[in-house]
């Protein structure tokens, strides 16, 4: 770290739980590389879910993108030098083309692969949202880096996504959809998977290391230490303001 200020951390919110998580992940990381009660400047915006699930369900990524796009322009009007959005669908509508974005953004399926590649882990399961599973983020990300995915049968990628959206994103995190999402994993492992990857941000608050029969990619976590590590300069800016990866 040099003697300059940290850089000013923007995390966009989408799901509330999963940005929730973002934020405590970013101070405790400043506070364990700062010292106690520091950590680099944050500023979160973000409306609620609600309005865009018809969006995601008649996949109008543009309006999505827009959006994404405006609460961006606030948190560079606050002074963020970067951003993260800690919601791994929302990627899906952040590579569309369009207007760039006011500050860049560190992608969040880059930081996954990327963490994949070092720990030397080469067939990776993918868990998530039907829209993050089945769709191109991820899959263009980790073939990027090498890496093989694969993801679950299409009867367990329908039990995910509905317990993504009608148990997590609301704080309901239950132990019979913890041991479900547990036997999925194990299923993974069974098809040569040597980490998954939990691409929904709510995810990694139900399944933990200690349950989890694969090492884990917590990408909501991963992110967050990772855009700590950009605020203190270890590593480079992002230079990503949307579109094509």
């Amino acid at each position: 770290m040099t003697n300059q200020d940290p850089l000013h951390i923007g995390i966009l919110a989408h799901s509330a739980e999963g940005a929730t998580l973002s934020y405590r992940t970013v101070w405790e990381e400043g506070i364990q590389k700062m010292g106690a009660h520091d950590h680099p400047r944050i500023t979160m915006s973000g409306g609620a879910m609600a309005p865009t699930l018809e969006l995601w369900e008649r996949g109008d990524l543009p309006a999505l993108r827009q959006i994404f796009l405006e609460d961006a322009q606030r948190l560079a009007a606050a002074g963020a030098d970067f951003f993260i959005l800690p919601d791994n669908t929302a990627h899906i509508a952040l590579e569309q083309p369009g207007e760039n974005f006011p500050i860049p953004c560190l992608h969040i399926a880059e930081v996954v692969s990327a963490q994949a590649e070092a720990n030397g882990w080469r067939h990776i399961g993918v868990l998530g949202t039907n829209w993050t599973m089945e769709g191109p983020v991820y899959k263009d990300a980790l073939a990027s880096h090498a890496l093989k995915r694969s993801i679950p049968a299409s009867r367990d990628r329908e039990m995910i996504h509905n317990a993504i959206f009608n148990e997590l994103c609301l704080g309901d995190f239950r132990a019979e959809t913890q041991a479900e999402f547990v036997r999925v994993i194990s299923d993974l492992q069974s098809k040569g998977c040597d980490a998954v990857a939990l691409v929904c941000t709510e995810i990694p608050l139900l399944v933990t290391e200690d349950v989890s029969p694969l090492p884990l990619l917590d990408s909501t976590r991963l992110q967050a230490k990772a855009a700590v590590a950009v605020a203190l300069r270890e590593v480079a800016m992002p230079t990503w303001r949307g579109g094509a990866l």
